[in-house]
């Protein structure tokens, strides 16, 4: 690597007198890893770009219109455009400081050194790393299970149709590279896309929407949209809205294990710009558009409130695809950690050896497994997403990289009005945080209780859960 590769602008790591060294290391760690049988260190940005948007670009776009309906315009989209705003910088603080780090392979090494080599902090982010995993891995074979019964007008019991998600998720889960989930990940996108298209012009050309929460069209009147919450919302209600948005901005668990197999993380940020650009289109052009026409007969996701049941199954059918690979990526971050804890620095662990792969097939059938379990016995998803934002999203969203923007400046976080202005910043971020933490992590519990309270749908069920 030449000295100017070492200064290229946009990378200040804050001791400008390491660089150098920085740099050097992720020149070995690369050359490392290259002699290896399996080499991981091998994505360029841009299937960087293409794993990013693959895991971003999911069903979590069609609930966001069921948020404005929460919400209404104006605290609806100011929530989109802040969330936006502080995953990017919240995502810049993390590159940062893993280019000052770069042995971090995972969340987990990440929280261990920002917390200062803490091994409480290790094992709490590693114990939360994989519960938000095996439950989103979870939530996507529930989220199969429904397209399965949509398209087919339930003609099996939904738990086949589960074991039938859980089944080709783990046959696609096999790769151990990310740079062939990569590849997954550009159709992945591709399918949510042509899913969000046909959803927007059919609900264009509809007269009206069929189904809302609050009854059947024009049980609630006509189709309406408002610039605040309608009379009568609740607060739970609206912080699970929030949260829900929250939700689909917050994907920095996954970037430290992306990183990790660049063979140049320093250019991840030009990844990250791709993905902020496609995030803000798609995060808030759908919804928006979605909201005008369904207004407060918005479901999520939004394809449920489609009155036409051809559209419904021709827009809600590509959803299969990103369903499932996206899974595939969570089971592969998940089973990347617990691999390398099992057979540590072994060759198994990077050569093609009957152990290594026998190990990396139970690991991946025990991941999906878990899944399945969760999917079958958790009343309500969407409630349960909430409540993943609350617990995980405050932590791997938002408290971590303050504490990192901490670590990064000790000792000059008020020198010169940009630094003051950034750490004020950072100190609103770990607000949020914890704000999520604690009220929020209430209001996702309080709606969870609800759903126990009224009819609950037994474990493994037939039940059609078609939308």
């Amino acid at each position: 690597m030449s000295k100017d590769d070492r200064k290229e602008p946009g990378y200040d790591l804050g001791s400008t007198e390491t660089n150098g060294e920085y740099f050097d290391t992720i020149t070995a760690l690369v050359a490392a890893d290259h002699e290896h049988e399996i080499k991981l260190r091998t994505m360029t940005w841009q299937k960087t770009a293409c794993l990013l948007a693959g895991e971003q670009v999911c069903l979590a776009i069609m609930a966001q219109t069921w948020s404005l309906s929460v919400l209404g315009w104006v605290p609806g989209i100011i929530t989109m455009v802040l969330c936006g705003f502080f995953f990017w910088v919240t995502s810049i603080t993390m590159h940062k400081y893993i280019m000052k780090h770069p042995h971090i392979m995972d969340i987990c090494d990440f929280g261990y050194h920002v917390f200062g080599q803490s091994k409480v902090a290790y094992i709490f982010s590693a114990f939360m790393m994989l519960a938000n995993n095996i439950l989103l891995i979870g939530f996507h074979v529930l989220t199969g299970a429904k397209v399965l019964n949509t398209l087919s007008d339930h003609s099996l019991c939904t738990a086949v149709f589960s074991i039938i998600v859980t089944i080709m998720g783990i046959v696609m889960s096999f790769p151990r590279t990310l740079q062939h989930v990569s590849l997954m990940s550009m159709f992945s996108s591709a399918c949510m896309g042509i899913a969000v298209i046909l959803f927007l012009v059919y609900a264009g050309i509809e007269k009206a929407p069929l189904y809302g929460y609050n009854g059947s069209y024009p049980t609630d009147g006509a189709v309406r949209t408002y610039a605040f919450p309608l009379p009568g919302t609740t607060w739970v209600a609206c912080m699970n809205a929030v949260m829900n948005i929250t939700f689909i901005w917050v994907p920095q668990i996954l970037f430290p294990t992306f990183i990790s197999e660049m063979e140049r993380p320093q250019d991840f940020p030009k990844a990250l710009a791709v993905l902020g650009v496609i995030s803000a289109i798609l995060f808030i052009a759908p919804s928006a558009i979605g909201f005008h026409y369904l207004g407060q007969y918005s479901t999520a996701p939004a394809f449920g409130s489609l009155g036409v049941v051809s559209y419904k199954k021709s827009s809600f059918g590509f959803v299969i695809v990103p369903t499932l690979i996206i899974g595939v990526i969570y089971a592969n971050v998940t089973a990347k950690f617990l691999y390398t804890r099992i057979l540590g620095k072994s060759r198994h662990s990077h050569s093609h050896t009957v152990l290594g792969w026998t190990v990396w097939v139970l690991i991946m059938v025990a991941i999906w497994v878990l899944g399945f379990v969760f999917a079958e016995i958790i009343p309500s998803m969407g409630d349960f997403l909430s409540l993943l934002s609350a617990a995980f999203d405050s932590f791997f969203g938002f408290i971590y990289f303050a504490v990192a923007y901490w670590q990064l400046n000790r000792g000059s976080l008020f020198s010169g009005l940009g630094r003051t202005a950034n750490t004020l910043l950072n100190l609103l971020i770990l607000m949020i945080g914890l704000f999520l933490l604690g009220p929020g992590l209430y209001a996702a519990v309080e709606a969870i209780i609800s759903d126990y309270s009224g009819s609950v749908e037994p474990a493994f069920t037939c039940a059609n859960m078609a939308i």
